[in-house]
């Protein structure tokens, strides 16, 4: 099908919307019982699953798909160290930016409470794809300068940002937060 493709957007769209908030909950729920001075803890237990996740995702899906997928003899030039290491490096740089996403959300959180640590996804989303679009026109330079609207939309994106973030819903009210999570007393039997 000649629009395939946006089925696998639409995918890339509910999963990443849904990333940031799922990693708080996650990291707010492994550190429950440790003690405030410890909440990186936490953050790398979470990274952890998520490491975990990766794993099964990006090296156990493709290897099975690429042992059942091998292309004829001889028409399979295999890896090339070029395509290896920029595919490697962006590999780094995608669990980089996992590992900063639970460490903001734990230190927005940590700073300003659960409705600060609703700030991260809205700033990682709309500069992330500002970031995306100058770094590719470096690398891949256009044939020519890019036309004024270019630039209006760079602005209305990073407006739209500070949109989002100064009308956002407010959090449902409840009880005042506890001075650190809860330490859970386990039963001796």
């Amino acid at each position: 099908m000649k629009y395939t493709w946006l089925f696998f957007v639409a995918g890339a769209v509910l999963s990443w919307g849904a990333y940031v908030v799922t990693i708080d909950h996650g990291r707010t729920s492994l550190a429950e019982g440790l003690p405030r001075t410890h909440m990186a803890v936490a953050a790398m237990r979470a990274f952890l699953f998520i490491g975990l996740a990766y794993f099964v995702l990006a090296v156990i899906v493709p290897g099975l798909y690429l042992a059942m997928n091998k292309p004829p003899s001889g028409q399979d030039p295999g890896f090339n160290m070029k395509g290896s290491v920029l595919s490697t490096i962006a590999g780094i740089l995608g669990a980089a930016g996992a590992l900063c996403i639970v460490f903001a959300v734990g230190s927005a959180r940590r700073s300003g409470g659960a409705q600060a640590a609703l700030y991260v996804a809205p700033l990682v989303f709309a500069f992330a794809p500002i970031v995306n679009v100058i770094i590719s026109m470096m690398w891949d330079r256009p044939e020519k300068a890019p036309s004024p609207m270019f630039f209006i939309g760079l602005l209305m994106a990073a407006a739209g940002a500070a949109l989002v973030l100064i009308y956002k819903p407010a959090e449902a009210p409840h009880k005042p937060p506890a001075q650190g999570f809860p330490v859970v007393q386990q039963q001796r039997v």
